[in-house]
C-alpha cells in the first residue's frame, strides 16, 4: 500500500513543477504588444522577406460579381519597411497599386496618377510584425485604431485565437485582429470604418499553406454587413527571391524587370 501512494506523490511533485510553465503557457497576454511579440519570437530569423503570387480576384459591386487576375509581389527591407506592389491585370499594362503601410500610390499605364496618405492595413501583421522591431509593429497597429489593451481568448474555426481589440466576446465593431495561438499568424482583422453610419470592414485570412520557414494565407475573404465584397485567392506563390528594386518604385514601375511571364 506504501508504493502506489508513493508513485502519486511523485507524480504530485512533477504537477505542481511544471504547474508555473503550464500557467505561463495558457495565460492570456497582458496587452496586444505581448500578442504581436509572441508571433514575432516564433518566426524571428526564419520568415521570407520576399513573396510572389499569383492572384484571383472575385469583387462583389452593384450587379454580378467580376473575376480578375492580379500579380502581387511583396518584400521587407529595412530602410523601407514593408512594400506590397500589385498589377491589376497583366503587368504589361502597367495598371496597379504601390503600398507601404501609411501610403499608397495609383498607377495607371505606368503612370503616377494619384498618390494617397493611406496604406495597406494587413502589411504590420503580415509581414512587417516578424521582420521589425515589435514596438514598430505596435505603432502602426495603434494607428488602425485598435485598443491595445484589450485582449481576450477566443475560437475560429475550432482553432484557439488571441482577440485583440474587441470590448466583449460579442464585439464585431471595434477595430480589431484575431491570432492562432498555436500557428501565431493573424486569422481575421475587422477594420472600423472611418464614416460612422458604414459597417465595419470583416476580413478572413485562411488556406493557410507553411512556406518558406513561415505561413501564407491562400485564400482572404473580405464582407461588409456580412456580404461578401471582395474574395482573393492565390496561387503559383514564391518566397525569397530576388526581386528588382525598381518594382518598387513609381518612376520605375513599367521598366524594371517583372517575374511574371509576358502576356
Amino acid at each position: 500500500m506504501i508504493r502506489p501512494y508513493r508513485t502519486l506523490s511523485v507524480f504530485a511533485a512533477i504537477l505542481i513543477a511544471a504547474w508555473p510553465a503550464i500557467t505561463a503557457a495558457q495565460a492570456v497576454p497582458a496587452t496586444g504588444a505581448a500578442v504581436l511579440q509572441r508571433m514575432h519570437d516564433a518566426y524571428s530569423g526564419k520568415w521570407y522577406r520576399t513573396l510572389t503570387f499569383v492572384q484571383t480576384t472575385t469583387a462583389y459591386r452593384n450587379g454580378a460579381p467580376t473575376v480578375s487576375t492580379w500579380y502581387e509581389s511583396l518584400r521587407y527591407t529595412e530602410p523601407r519597411g514593408t512594400e506590397l506592389r500589385i498589377d491589376t491585370g497583366s503587368p504589361s499594362a502597367g495598371n496597379g497599386m504601390l503600398y507601404t503601410t501609411d501610403s499608397s500610390w495609383v498607377m495607371r499605364g505606368g503612370a503616377l496618377t494619384q498618390t494617397q496618405p493611406q496604406g495597406n492595413q494587413f502589411l504590420p501583421m503580415i509581414e512587417g510584425v516578424y521582420m521589425q522591431p515589435v514596438s514598430r509593429t505596435a505603432e502602426q497597429v495603434k494607428a488602425l485604431g485598435v485598443d491595445m489593451s484589450r485582449v481576450m481568448r477566443g475560437q475560429w474555426e475550432g482553432r484557439p485565437v488571441w482577440i485583440v481589440g474587441a470590448a466583449t466576446a460579442t464585439d464585431t465593431a471595434s477595430t480589431q485582429f484575431w491570432v492562432d495561438t498555436e500557428r501565431n499568424v493573424v486569422v481575421r482583422m475587422i477594420l472600423a470604418s472611418t464614416q460612422a453610419a458604414s459597417p465595419p470592414i470583416d476580413i478572413h485570412l485562411g488556406g493557410y499553406v507553411p512556406l518558406a520557414g513561415g505561413w501564407l494565407a491562400s485564400k482572404v475573404s473580405m464582407f461588409i454587413g456580412g456580404a461578401p465584397r471582395q474574395i482573393e485567392e492565390y496561387r503559383d506563390w514564391k518566397a525569397n527571391i530576388d526581386l528588382a528594386p525598381g518594382l518598387f518604385v513609381p518612376a520605375t514601375w513599367s521598366t524594371a524587370p517583372h517575374w511574371a511571364p509576358p502576356r
